[in-house]
């Protein structure tokens, strides 16, 4: 019997042997996105893979280990040996995307396989197409950079130099990328070290019995936590964005959430077949998601381990955007991870709307630029990610420009001292974006605007990203963020945007070009009309809102520059809500998609005098909202055969909205909002 002191001395100590991880990492490695902004995760594994330990790691790096940590043990579980190091970064085996290098290292005790430290480092170019790999353009995998199986890049004690040498001889800055390997390798040693003290301390066979109890009671937390949502099915349905001969091409994502008793599945059958375009992923980062997002809702004061995943099924069929493979390009895991956190938080607003919030950023909004610094003649890569806002929740509103739950502490602006001081790069201006928050009673976080001008040379600029085209949803009546953009200004003053939004691969960059960055605000919760007039004038005063969109979508009405009219505002107010369009359901057995391109996309059918009245056009994108849900999202198409004042909606849009046949909903456009910029500056 294990007493609770015991108990409790051996999960912090494991936790701290974490703790000593990252801080090695960060104090050694070579890049910049890794020691400054702190794109790096370590976790403590059992035998069998299990995450038994983390700290304030990145949970998208860290809950999809289990994948890698099982891959490798089926390449060479059977011929490990004390000195062995695992090198891998295939999405295919358990990685995320090939940027993301995993270092594995087996741990014996008296012969016997007890415990696997692990570093997955983002480093900044892995090769490929691109200066930082990740190309929004790419069509295969080997155009993403070098795939890693799980290899034995130390074997016995000895580094295996020709398989290095292969490695750093197909990546960009070389220097770096031993740098950022000898850190990741020097963590696990230190992790070795720690762990040979706890068991000098408490023996072999303690530590393993408090590892499995820590496990369990972790298990027994989250299915309590489960157990007291109501049970039934629940149902949501995202977007993510190509770009094909015709133009824009929405790939959809359906979840069918289930909770029946302290289980929970998600099924994920009906995503979009995997295309040869950077939105896929795999099935290790659809499945750390769903994870990500039940341990944040539900139980997000405890430390995660594997335990906490044992009640949780995720069904996500091969070969779709959710578990790709072969050859398909995989870059895309920041992209489906916040696509299948959103669809999470759209059904759970059905099952528990205390405890979610409006859709994050869309999109982790990878920006890369790198060439040769004319100065040095050294080859470099800049990973640039412009966090943005975060949803409002019930007790307050989203925080602006800061990571989400899937980022752990990954610092999410980047110092500009040492950017410039690292590359030909000059920081112009970093600043939030007005009225780029969703509205709500509680509204989203602002979005991150950032000018990056470059002062010497030529470079290439690529991004990959989702949310140029439908923006951040919000929940219970909230509004949608503002989306992404990214353009450049050249050096005479020309504004130059891009054909594919959010998805750009390799572009030229000449002295004096600026780059323009615009990550998505987060979306509003509750009804923007309900939200307190004093805190919208106080947004206001303070350059978050702008006068029109405080008039306009807020209702407030001033007594002079600085004085609530709450007569007024109360009057406006009450005429706002009678001018929305609102819509009465009607059940429909049809079915509500069209194909488009190798998916299909919800139409949205109205009478056309609806339309008009609406001031909409036929495929203008729409949504429906109430104020029990996430909103229903769409394509406008025109049918003289409906009734005027309703729509027909099929049955698992009716599950996704909470509504049933003679329910009300109103009608808003999803055209783009403009964004202004903040006059303080960060």
């Amino acid at each position: 019997m294990i007493d609770p002191i015991t108990l409790e001395v051996v999960t912090e100590g494991l936790i701290s042997v974490v703790r000593e991880m990252r801080a090695t990492v960060f104090r050694t490695a070579r890049s910049v996105a890794i020691y400054e902004a702190r794109d790096f995760s370590c976790g403590l594994f059992d035998a069998n893979g299990q995450v038994v330990a983390q700290s304030e790691d990145i949970g998208s790096h860290v809950v999809p280990l289990p994948w890698s940590v099982e891959a490798a043990l089926a390449d060479m579980g059977d011929d490990l040996e004390p000195g062995d190091v695992i090198l891998m970064n295939d999405p295919y085996r358990g990685g995320t995307h090939l940027n993301d290098v995993t270092i594995i290292y087996p741990i014996f005790v008296d012969g016997k396989l007890v415990f696997f430290p692990a570093v997955r480092e983002h480093w900044a170019d892995v090769g490929g197409a691109v200066p930082g790999s990740m190309s929004g353009t790419a069509t295969e995998i080997y155009q993403e950079g070098m795939r890693i199986p799980p290899v034995k890049i130390v074997e016995r004690g000895k580094i295996n130099a020709p398989l290095m040498e292969v490695m750093l001889s197909n990546m960009r800055v070389r220097d770096e990328r031993l740098g950022d390997f000898n850190s990741g390798l020097t963590a696990c040693r230190t992790a070795e070290r720690r762990l040979q003290e706890l068991t000098d301390r408490y023996g072999t066979e303690l530590l393993l019995d408090c590892v499995k109890l820590n496990l369990e009671r972790s298990e027994a937390r989250m299915r309590e936590n489960i157990r007291a949502l109501p049970d039934g099915r629940y149902y949501y349905e995202d977007y993510l964005e190509t770009f094909g001969p015709n133009g824009f091409e929405p790939l959809l994502l359906p979840l069918d959430l289930t909770i029946a008793g302290d289980e929970l599945t998600a099924d994920f059958t009906g995503a979009s077949p995997q295309v040869p375009v950077p939105v896929n992923s795999t099935l290790a980062v659809t499945a750390a998601s769903v994870f990500i997002t039940l341990k944040s809702t539900l139980d997000p004061h405890h430390a995660l381990n594997h335990g906490s995943f044992r009640p949780v099924t995720v069904i996500a069929p091969e070969g779709t955007i959710v578990n790709v493979a072969h050859p398909a390009p995989a870059g895309s895991h920041g992209e489906i991870r916040k696509r299948v956190i959103a669809t999470m938080l759209g059904a759970l607003a059905r099952a528990c709307p205390d405890l979610v919030s409006g859709d994050i950023h869309r999109t982790s909004f990878h920006n890369l630029i790198g060439g040769i610094d004319p100065d040095t003649n050294a080859e470099y890569v800049h990973y640039e990610w412009a966090s943005g806002g975060n949803g409002g929740f019930l007790e307050a509103d989203g925080p602006s420009a800061m990571a989400a739950i899937d980022w752990g502490d990954l610092t999410t602006v980047q110092s500009t001292e040492v950017l410039e001081n690292r590359f030909p790069l000059h920081i112009q201006w970093s600043q939030l974006g007005v009225d780029s928050g969703g509205p709500g009673k509680h509204r989203g976080g602002l979005g991150m605007r950032r000018a990056l001008q470059l002062t010497r040379g030529t470079a290439k600029y690529s991004l990959l990203s989702d949310g140029a085209i439908m923006p951040p949803f919000g929940i219970l009546g909230g509004e949608s963020g503002a989306p992404v953009d990214s353009y450049v200004i050249e050096a005479d003053g020309t504004k130059h945007r891009f054909a594919s939004p959010g998805k750009v691969g390799g572009h030229p960059l000449n002295e004096g070009d600026t780059v323009i960055l615009q990550s998505a605000g987060g979306g509003g919760y509750g009804d923007p009309l309900e939200r307190d007039a004093e805190i919208v004038r106080r947004d206001m005063s303070d350059g978050l809102i702008t006068a029109d969109s405080a008039r306009d979508i807020y209702g407030l009405v001033l007594d002079g520059d600085e004085v609530v009219d709450k007569a007024a505002t109360e009057a406006h107010r009450a005429l706002h809500a009678a001018n929305r369009h609102s819509l009465t359901i009607a059940e429909s057995d049809d079915d509500d998609y069209v194909p488009s391109g190798p998916s299909k996309k919800r139409l949205i059918r109205l009478n056309p005098n609806d339309a008009v009245k609406a001031g909409l056009n036929p495929d203008d994108k729409v949504e429906l909202l109430c104020g029990n849900s996430a909103p229903l999202r769409g394509w406008l198409t025109l049918d003289k055969s409906i009734p005027a004042g309703t729509v027909p909606i099929d049955t698992n849009g009716r599950r996704a909205l909470g509504v049933s046949d003679g329910g009300a909903v109103h009608l808003r456009s999803l055209q783009t909002p403009v964004v202004k910029h903040q006059s303080a500056w960060f």
